[in-house]
């Protein structure tokens, strides 16, 4: 039986496929996606089209065929035009002026006018997020969103100033968004939080967001501490830094080099923006198609399989206390 098992499983991870075993079944994985899907998307200092697109576009692509975005109204009660067209371009189906957690509740029951989902993604402040918690099994989630976060990883060679936007950058989501810098380059610390403190009153647009600056040995141990904050944003700038990029594996999303500014991840680099936040990225994923597809098998059992696969079934059934069980497999033997 185990072998059987490990077949199908080692089979799923090249993708849907039928599988012929020994004993003559078949066992074919197949993708469907859900039928509905609902997004949220925020209202905190400004409207965020860029979550409409990160959501709506992956559920689309993924072969979802109604898409319904709820967002909250603005100071006039009406919708955002800004939302309103990248609901348009992404092929959104309906759309719902109701925010927080009375609007996931909404998606996941149902009311006279708005239809049910099977699941709903998208961020949100900690009201929708428990509500969504709260809700799973009733729909599925993408998971829990906390604040942003960033840590960069820099070595000699990064660019202070370039490394103070990007921390300032991540700042702009928030006073809560944790921010870490970890080097082995104690003047480039330094040279980085010196920038970040000319660069902030400069820019209103930046919260009070905490920055921890910590100094390592070498660019090996800031990795292992990265790994263990497991960050939504991870960031490696400089030669050593960026060499340690195929040693990653505990990150929301890695970007690599002076280039890849996190900025250029939450609108078009390509990469989702929805990301696994407080330590998920240890187990979760960024949103992506599979968020919104299942997989399903089919089972086939021609000619002489039953006879084959019934002794083993039914002597497991037995010691499992299913003796009806039993009786099922051996009677189509």
């Amino acid at each position: 039986m185990h072998r059987n098992v490990r077949a199908v499983v080692e089979a799923q991870l090249r993708g849907p496929v039928a599988v012929e075993l020994p004993e003559g079944q078949r066992v074919e994985v197949v993708e469907v996606p859900v039928g509905r899907a609902g997004v949220y998307v925020p209202a905190g200092r400004a409207a965020y089209p860029s979550t409409v697109v990160m959501a709506a576009v992956t559920a689309r692509a993924a072969g979802v065929e109604q898409v319904a975005v709820c967002a909250p109204p603005g100071p006039g009660g009406g919708a955002d035009a800004v939302i309103l067209a990248a609901c348009v371009l992404c092929g959104v189906s309906e759309v719902y002026r109701m925010g927080g957690a009375q609007a996931i509740a909404a998606l996941a029951y149902g009311t006279e006018t708005v239809p049910a989902v099977d699941v709903i993604v998208g961020p949100g402040n900690a009201y929708v997020q428990e509500a969504k918690r709260q809700l799973v099994g009733r729909v599925g989630i993408d998971g829990i969103a906390g604040p942003s976060e960033l840590v960069v990883v820099a070595s000699e060679g990064a660019d202070p100033e370039l490394v103070a936007l990007d921390l300032l950058a991540q700042a702009e989501h928030g006073d809560e968004s944790p921010l870490w810098l970890l080097s082995s380059d104690e003047r480039l610390v330094d040279a980085v939080v010196a920038t970040v403190e000319r660069l902030a009153p400069e820019r209103p647009s930046v919260a009070d967001a905490e920055l921890q600056a910590v100094t390592v040995d070498e660019p090996p141990d800031a990795l292992r501490l990265a790994e263990e904050i497991a960050p939504e944003h991870l960031q490696l700038v400089g030669d050593e830094a960026e060499a340690l990029a195929e040693r990653v594996t505990r990150a929301g999303c890695l970007f690599v080099g002076a280039g890849a500014g996190t900025a250029f991840g939450d609108y078009v680099a390509g990469s989702n923006h929805v990301l696994p936040t407080g330590g998920a990225a240890r187990f979760q994923s960024a949103l992506s198609a599979a968020t919104f597809r299942r997989r399903m098998a089919r089972v086939t059992l021609p000619g002489q399989a039953p006879t084959r696969l019934a002794p083993a079934g039914a002597a497991i059934a037995r010691a499992e206390g299913f003796p009806v069980h039993a009786e099922s497999m051996e009677r189509r033997a």
